[in-house]
């Protein structure tokens, strides 16, 4: 599923970002080829960010 519309991004990509370790929205825009344009899929990233468990155990809120 689409998740961030201005860069065509899937909830797959995104969680493939997070997997190979971007902990920003930042980076993981960066890593799908893509950069932060609206900001309406941010909270959606950073929720991703946080349920990942590399991600719980590194400490980040």
């Amino acid at each position: 599923m689409i998740i961030c519309l201005c860069n065509a991004l899937t909830d797959a990509q995104l969680a493939d970002a997070i997997a190979k370790g971007a902990r920003r929205p930042k980076e993981v825009y960066c890593a799908c080829g893509g950069a932060a344009q609206c900001g309406g899929c941010t909270k959606t990233i950073l929720g991703m960010i946080r349920e990942t468990p590399a991600a719980s155990e590194a400490g980040l809120p």
